[in-house]
């Protein structure tokens, strides 16, 4: 593993890993900014919880879990896409720039930390869709089928150059007298 994924990934996840425990430890001081954003998508999804405080504290599980997941390096790329898909509500529940009250310095600062959480996205998919230097499973599967049709080609024609001869050393034989 490169010194950068070494380093970076962790760094990636600790404020996932810090915010996911103040979620779960408190979700009561987030669940009100969530609401606009929990109520619609619990009316869409019956398996989620339909209390705010439940999904809060899930996401924050979810942050949790995956964050720990991303820092030591184990399925990193499934842990960043489980952490995008609870930034994305997060971010749209917590830094809604565009209802802020105060036109100058309350506005700026959300819109601050919704561009931050934008970012911490980015960094998240470029972590997603890293394949630390090794072939993704689709370009194994990709390459293995090529390989596997010019192997068969090879036997076709390997069968071929050598059933013409066996062919022809069958009709002379059976032309000779026994």
């Amino acid at each position: 593993m490169s010194l950068l994924r070494l380093a970076g990934r962790p760094l990636l996840a600790s404020m996932f890993v810090s915010g996911g425990l103040s979620s779960l430890r408190e979700p009561e001081k987030v669940a009100p900014a969530a609401e606009p954003v929990v109520q619609p998508v619990t009316e869409r999804v019956d398996a989620l919880p339909d209390r705010t405080e439940q999904l809060v504290r899930l996401s924050g599980a979810v942050q949790v879990g995956a964050g720990v997941l991303l820092a030591i390096g184990r399925v990193p790329r499934v842990a960043a896409l489980a952490i995008a898909a609870t930034l994305v509500p997060t971010t749209l529940a917590g830094h809604r720039f565009w209802e802020a009250e105060d036109p100058d310095d309350e506005r700026a600062q959300q819109r601050i930390h919704f561009l931050k959480n934008l970012s911490m996205l980015g960094g998240l998919l470029i972590a997603a869709d890293d394949t630390a230097g090794r072939p993704s499973l689709r370009w194994r599967g990709r390459h293995t089928v090529h390989d596997l049709r010019r192997e068969a080609g090879l036997v076709r024609r390997s069968v071929q150059a050598t059933a013409r001869p066996a062919a022809a050393a069958g009709r002379l034989r059976a032309r000779l007298p026994a």
